[in-house]
């Protein structure tokens, strides 16, 4: 039997299938052809990250036909064959991010048939590679670039920063588990230096060494006088691994996320114990947003924590009622809040949030061992717009519903499992 279109103008349908999920939109477009097409217009994909396998051989026409109607421009790839990658540069040239999920030297040399590249994300390399400013078509081009799990011909910083300041446009460069061989400060002022527009800097210092504050002829900061650097990442520190003072070469710094090894409990047997956050925090007047994983207790650093702070994660053991009463003194003005203190819980301190930060607009914790009338509490605060929970439970799906009901619906609730986002480093997107 034929259906007749619906009578409503494409632009209504649009609007309409803009609040739709990529899921959501996929069943949408197999309903009929009419709305197929409507579904495949450019507009709906602007995000939109498409995953390539490769599992059963190279893809068909209609597949990239599909694909250029909806104008993608950013995907993931897992294969490591070098043929699928020229099927992809052949079918999807206007690409401008590309995933490498696997990364071999042949497929390096593939990039190059990607002449709108900006940003790049290089994962998991079984070989050492060699990338420098030939690997792509435009350098200057490229704005960001993500490294993690992959290794270098060149062992040596030298190399590495050598390869990596050829791309002087970057803003954006994560460097996770490389293999780099040297000083920590080194590579942090080294990047500065020679990368003078990056804003976001995301570093692992799994296998690096201390070292000592450069001398004062080194040039700490960019061209301009002064790092542009708004946000930096620390993934796996030790507390004696940068210099209590490297905060006053980024003055500018609005983002700082510390990602320690070792939780507090851990921190305590070493001798002489170090803590340069409190130092760190105190040098950030313009910092607004905090995430703190594993290291010192919140007594140590909470006195510190600069009032501008309107978005803060915490995910540190033991986080006590009188932590938290420090905490909401500190940043009255805090919107955004994720604490999470595994493997010990809130329990009864979730009843006091509304209390002590009432301006929040989002929330994440978890609601096990937390009482049901505790947890309710949290309808109080007027402002929250959303409520992540991080742990599941048989019960969790009444629960939420009376929390909605005494919110008049206003509250939306995400629990596991969440999206994640294909771009974001797996290093830190469970914090994310």
């Amino acid at each position: 039997m034929a259906v007749s279109s619906p009578q409503l103008p494409p632009e209504v349908w649009n609007r309409v299938f803009g609040y739709l999920s990529a899921a959501d939109k996929f069943s949408v477009r197999a309903c009929c052809k009419y709305f197929k097409e409507l579904v495949d217009h450019g507009s709906l994909w602007k995000d939109w990250v498409v995953v390539l396998h490769f599992y059963r051989g190279s893809y068909d026409n209609h597949f990239w036909a599909s694909l250029r109607r909806r104008k993608v421009t950013s995907v993931a790839v897992s294969s490591a064959r070098a043929k699928d990658w020229k099927q992809l540069a052949l079918s999807l040239p206007a690409l401008t991010t590309v995933v490498m999920d696997q990364s071999s030297e042949e497929i390096l040399g593939c990039l190059k048939n990607f002449p709108h590249l900006r940003r790049l994300f290089i994962r998991n390399s079984s070989m050492p590679l060699f990338l420098d400013a030939f690997s792509v078509s435009q350098p200057l081009q490229l704005t960001h670039l993500s490294m993690c799990g992959v290794r270098f011909s060149g062992a040596l910083i030298d190399d590495f920063i050598s390869a990596v300041s050829r791309f002087e446009n970057l803003t954006s460069l994560v460097c996770h588990h490389t293999g780099t061989l040297e000083e920590s400060v080194w590579m942090v002022y080294s990047i500065l230096r020679f990368l003078p527009k990056l804003k976001h800097l995301s570093m692992s210092t799994v296998h690096i060494v201390p070292f000592s504050l450069p001398g004062p002829n080194l040039n700490l900061t960019g061209q301009d006088g002064a790092s542009a650097l708004t946000s930096l990442e620390l993934i796996n520190y030790n507390d004696n691994l940068l210099p209590e003072d490297i905060m006053q070469a980024v003055p500018c710094l609005q983002t700082l996320a510390v990602f320690y090894k070792q939780s507090h409990q851990e921190l305590a047997e070493l001798w002489p114990p170090v803590c340069h956050l409190k130092t760190w925090l105190s040098d950030l007047p313009q910092l607004t947003t905090l995430v703190i994983v594993k290291g010192p207790p919140v007594k140590t650093i909470v006195s510190s924590i600069p009032a501008t702070v309107t978005n803060l994660t915490l995910r540190v053991a033991g986080i006590s009622s009188k932590e938290m009463a420090a905490l909401a003194a500190r940043v009255p003005d805090l919107l955004h809040l994720h604490i999470d203190p595994w493997p010990s819980h809130l329990g009864a301190l979730t009843a006091q949030i509304p209390r002590l930060f009432p301006k929040l607009k989002s929330l994440k914790l978890r609601h096990e061992h937390v009482p049901e009338k505790d947890f309710l509490h949290l309808h109080k605060l007027r402002d929250l717009k959303h409520l992540e929970i991080l742990d599941n439970g048989p019960h969790l799906s009444d629960l939420t519903g009376k929390l909605r009901t005494l919110t008049d619906y206003r509250l939306q609730v995400t629990t596991l499992p969440h999206y994640r986002d294909i771009l974001a480093c797996p290093c830190v997107s469970q914090v994310y």
